[in-house]
């Protein structure tokens, strides 16, 4: 399976294109945001939904890469739970010499939301979402490098448009937020975001996909900071990375774009589908 090199390469167009766009940061992100409370037409665009029997109306079909079995697509907050847990990546799997962050995972039962004030928070899942989970890793920093630190989250919706609905919500708020608090000292600046439909951008591996780039600030300066949001049919997976001194931008999206492809490759493993 050629995901890793077709994901990286995604990204990195999509990083050119934000990059080319005007002011703001070098190629950089933002905070996952698992939830949605807005629809745009531009971010689903030719966004493809799968069959399956969560999805509105017993299911649609359209294009698509991948089409799950539909007796294995999580239907209950327990069988949700049980595929976000199989599908999130546990420090290891970002490369050698991760380790987790403390905390190491997100508090269950809850998402992180954008709220009114452009500020980041936790809240209760809300009706549309079964479950959602995020392990936070990072990489120490070594002689002449700093310290990496990475995200990796799942949510399942309960419908397909429920989890499409996460992507146009994901391509709006840099528009609405382009600086986004993420705690007291510590906040995403120079925000912008391009979405990639299924067959559109390179994107060859997932119905949606979202890159928003950007700068991460804090009182030590600023760093590169990348958010990628993936959607294979009511799953939605995140993947964010903070850069550190001595990491280009490349590696940066080497890191980023195999973090990805290894959740895709899970996902499919545990909905049994074909591609």
């Amino acid at each position: 399976m050629a995901w890793p090199w077709r994901v990286g390469a995604a990204m990195a167009g999509a990083a050119l294109v934000l990059g080319g766009c005007g002011s703001g940061a070098d190629d950089e992100a933002a905070e996952p945001s698992p939830t949605a409370s807005s629809r745009s037409a531009a971010a689903s665009g030719a966004a493809s939904a799968v069959a399956s029997p969560s999805s509105s109306g017993g299911g649609t079909t359209s294009l698509t890469p991948f089409e799950a079995d539909p007796a294995r697509v999580p239907r209950t907050k327990r069988q949700a739970e049980a595929l976000v847990e199989a599908v999130v990546l546990e420090p290891k799997a970002w490369g050698a010499g991760f380790r987790a962050q403390r905390p190491e995972a997100s508090t269950p039962g809850t998402v992180a939301v954008l709220d009114a004030q452009c500020r980041w928070e936790r809240r209760t899942l809300p009706g549309s979402v079964l479950a959602s989970r995020s392990r936070y890793s990072e990489l120490p920093g070594t002689a002449g490098k700093g310290e990496i630190t990475a995200t990796a989250a799942v949510t399942v919706h309960t419908t397909v448009a429920a989890a499409d609905e996460q992507l146009a919500t994901t391509l709006e708020e840099p528009l609405r937020c382009r600086e986004q608090q993420v705690r007291t000292d510590e906040r995403i600046s120079g925000l912008m975001s391009t979405g990639s439909p299924y067959g559109q951008g390179g994107n060859t591996y997932a119905d949606d996909q979202v890159v928003e780039i950007g700068s991460y600030v804090t009182g030590d300066g600023e760093q590169p900071y990348r958010w990628y949001v993936t959607r294979l049919g009511t799953v939605t997976l995140a993947v964010s990375v903070k850069g550190a001194a001595g990491y280009s931008n490349a590696e940066l999206n080497q890191y980023a774009s195999r973090a990805t492809a290894a959740m895709l490759d899970r996902v499919q493993f545990e909905l049994g589908g074909k591609s």
